[in-house]
């Protein structure tokens, strides 16, 4: 109501409210149209909340921080809470955080805002990158341990099959605010190291259209439109993305198009909403590479093809009725359906028999290469060929589901309270499938498919088809209670009870087969206390939980790995994993001659039981499994300091985290340090790899003119132990610090040119590193000599130059 309110009186007095500046017009409803568009920030939002007489009021403060404390359907939701009675670490990135970034990717507005964030490019493409968070990973690729949860507009989109995050399918112009949010179960599976929260825009939020188009290095053209508009009680709002960029790396290209529409209506006692998305993106995988190929050339690629294609639609139904003055009823309907197709180029274990060379063996030894008929296969590769496989996936996901919630503000024991109790079901259908295309793999590392597939083969390893059917039922219930003590002094308690079943049903045999249930109720204790009006103090306590992967159960046995977590081949049960957190802090504001100053600093520990890893056969490059490996554990401190001001935005923030594995294993690697068994030994107190312990960042944007204005952002993130290394035996991948560097130009109130230097001293760095089997394709660059160096990173982009142009009406 506070935004209704707001608004009605800018048109009324001639004056309209972008953000925090008032633009003149004249008078009359008809003037708004021609302004530019009206889009409301998390910080400048006036929230609907229940005062103590039961009336509804607006916020006194209109600049407080509001952030979800539960799925939220509606981005005005009842289920939110002021940012200083949250007992957990706010972080809060609005529109105009994501805009500065000039990027269709809001994983780049994360990895500069949120302190504990960094960006790993597993995949070797940055539209497809994992999102690491305190050392839990929100990952696109399949077999990631998947540790946080990401909704959008209170719809989790973690896909059904790996609980894969798709970022790609995000559309970044449409997004209104994301917060990420710690320490709260109330946002279900997945969440262990907290979750991602994306609200879209609307007609509401967002009024009158703009059109952006930049271009620039490396092929890169992408062209975005928006438009909302509100007439009475009604909005409707549209979005329209498009992306080309041919990537620095070979066989790298990446293809983006996307669609948003919302429309709403809603007047002072309701509100309901119809938004519905598509995308259709097509990438190049290039993955890691041996770095004695990235000496010779920096966009090199091993082994491929690579490539990976994303299709989604979906819409959602949502309403809000205040059924009284103090009880709001919230929910939502929704069906997803995703289409998810790999390729990927591998070297094979398929290779010609000892015994007889006019024929296919499996693993080095006269165990027979099938075909699909069941019957061994002759050898039709010249002699010397050095032979691949084309690996291809299809995953095709059905999911349906709907939430209520009720949030009720009415006093207790004559003190304020906000009580929200809700639920939530989800059921997915997924069709897996994989097949082998044996090949040849020429110099320049490309597999030529030869239209033999391989049929079952191996024992017990074993390669072929899949096809499976899986069910997933995930249900929850919660509730949360935020009770203040005094008008200083707040605690909220509560909890979630989740009951996850997964189905598999083997198409082709049995193996395949199995049904597994996991149950788990997660607490939730907390408090908050303002210390002065500029100071406030928090300390929390939780629990979460994630249920093992329909693709994890596929293959979990040791005995019988998996390639590429694509062949799956057993079924045994894996435990579900718990994570136990406590964090504290302190954050604050003050108002200064120069601005609004800022201020955050908090410690953490989370540990996880039986967490869940991705272990490597010993025996065969590209297989492995996954395994319960006991506890580990993640603790660290976030500090962060912002200056808001007319004409300068300022922030600079510092993370370390500490990842740690808790018990004593043994597990295979492809380590250089690996024993005659193709074993390396885990100690307590070994560091996890591919978890930094230090990030630093730091940005602004300055206006030198009212025209012209200027900023920089930097990151620096410390060194990491590869991926396979979890003995720490092997040196680090070497710290980097990237800086970017940006500028705009406003001609007019229609048109701004702007531009933009990524990697501004063309820092050549790698995100991410693991280990490859020296042995298995030789080094053409190097006359075809063995490779002698088992390192493999995903290198990142060099230098990079971006112009262009904006239009807003």
């Amino acid at each position: 109501m506070g935004l209704r309110v707001l608004l009605v009186a800018s048109i009324a007095t001639g004056v309209v409210v972008a953000g925090n500046e008032a633009v003149c017009a004249q008078a009359g409803p008809d003037r708004v149209e021609a302004l530019p568009p009206i889009e409301v920030s998390p910080e400048d939002r006036a929230r609907r909340v229940g005062s103590s007489s039961g009336t509804r009021t607006a916020r006194a403060r209109p600049r407080a921080v509001y952030v979800p404390t539960a799925p939220t359907p509606t981005s005005d939701s009842a289920a939110t809470i002021e940012a200083d009675k949250v007992p957990a670490s706010v972080n809060v990135v609005d529109s105009r955080e994501i805009a500065r970034t000039d990027s269709l990717n809001i994983t780049n507005a994360l990895e500069q805002r949120v302190p504990g964030v960094s960006i790993n490019e597993v995949a070797g493409n940055p539209f497809q990158p994992d999102i690491q968070f305190r050392g839990f990973v929100g990952s696109p690729v399949a077999g990631t341990p998947q540790g946080l949860a990401v909704y959008q507009n209170g719809v989790r989109i973690n896909e059904a099959f790996g609980d894969t995050v798709n970022w790609d399918l995000i559309p970044t112009t449409a997004v209104r605010s994301i917060d990420v949010v710690t320490n709260n179960p109330a946002f279900g599976l997945n969440a262990l190291g907290g979750a991602v929260v994306v609200q879209m825009k609307d007609g509401f939020s967002y009024q009158g259209a703009e059109i952006n188009t930049m271009g620039g290095s490396f092929g890169r053209i992408q062209s975005s439109a928006q438009w909302g508009k509100q007439i009475d009680n009604y909005a409707v709002y549209g979005a329209l993305e498009g992306l080309h960029d041919n990537g620095f790396r070979n066989f790298s290209p990446s293809d983006i198009r996307r669609f948003y529409g919302d429309v709403g209506y809603r007047n002072d006692v309701n509100e309901f909403h119809l938004n519905v998305g598509l995308a259709d993106n097509r990438f190049g995988v290039a993955a890691t590479v041996p770095v004695e190929l990235l000496q010779n050339f920096w966009g090199a690629t091993y082994t491929t093809p690579q490539t990976s294609a994303n299709q989604v639609g979906y819409f959602n139904l949502t309403g809000k009725v205040e059924a009284t003055p103090t009880w709001t009823i919230e929910g939502a309907a929704h069906l997803r359906v995703f289409k998810h197709k790999t390729q990927d180029g591998n070297p094979t274990a398929t290779e010609p028999c000892e015994a007889n060379a006019g024929l296919l063996c499996f693993n080095s030894v006269d165990v027979p290469a099938n075909g699909l008929n069941g019957g061994q296969l002759a050898n039709p590769f010249p002699l010397g060929a050095v032979l691949g496989q084309s690996d291809r996936t299809t995953t095709k996901s059905t999911t349906a589901g709907m939430q209520l919630q009720a949030t009720n503000t009415d006093q207790l024991f004559g003190h304020d309270n906000r009580f929200t109790i809700g639920g939530s079901f989800d059921s997915s259908v997924t069709w897996f499938t994989a097949s082998a295309e044996l090949g040849t793999i020429g110099p320049n590392y490309v597999v030529s498919g030869s239209g033999i597939f391989l049929g079952r083969s191996g024992d017990p390893i074993s390669i072929g088809p899949v096809s499976l059917r899986t069910v997933n039922q995930y249900t929850g219930i919660y509730a949360l209670d935020t009770f203040d003590v005094t008008k200083a002094f707040s605690i909220t308690a509560g909890g979630r009870f989740n009951n996850a079943r997964i189905l598999l049903e083997d198409q082709l045999g049995s193996d395949l087969n199995g049904y597994n249930v996991y149950n788990r109720f997660n607490p939730l204790i907390g408090g908050t206390y303002k210390i002065t009006p500029e100071l406030t103090a928090y300390a929390g306590y939780s629990e979460a939980n994630r249920a093992p992967t329909p693709l994890e159960l596929g293959c979990a046995d040791p005995a019988r790995p998996c390639i590429a977590a694509a062949f799956l081949v057993a079924d045994p049960p894996l435990q579900q994993v718990v994570s136990r957190t406590v964090e504290a802090g302190f954050r604050g504001t003050k108002e200064l001659n120069i601005g609004t100053l800022g201020w955050k600093v908090g410690g953490f520990r989370a540990t996880n039981n039986d967490d869940i890893l991705a272990i490597p056969s010993p025996e065969l490059q590209g297989f492995g499994f996954f395994q319960n490996v006991g506890s580990t554990r993640r603790q660290g401190i976030e500090a962060e300091v912002t200056l808001k001001s007319p004409t300068l935005q300022l922030y600079a923030s510092y993370a370390f985290v500490d990842a740690r594995f808790l018990d004593a294993l043994q597990i295979s690697s492809h380590s250089p340090f690996a024993d005659a068994d193709g074993n390396i030994q885990i100690l307590p107190g070994d560091q996890v790899p591919a978890i930094p312990r230090h990030r630093i960042k730091a940005g602004f944007d300055y206006a030198i003119t009212d025209a012209f204005k200027v900023g920089a952002d930097a990151v620096f993130v410390s060194s990491q132990y590869f991926v396979g290394d979890e003995s720490n035996q092997a040196p680090k991948l070497a710290s980097y610090a990237v800086a970017n560097v940006h500028a705009s130009y406003q001609i007019n109130k229609t048109f701004q040119i702007y531009g933009r230097i990524d990697n501004l001293f063309d820092n050549r760095y790698a995100s991410y590193g693991t280990f490859f089997e020296i042995g298995e394709v030789p080094n053409f660059t190097n006359g075809g000599a063995p490779f002698t160096d088992a390192r493999s990173v995903s290198p990142a982009r060099p230098r990079a130059f971006y112009a262009g142009l904006r239009a807003t009406f």
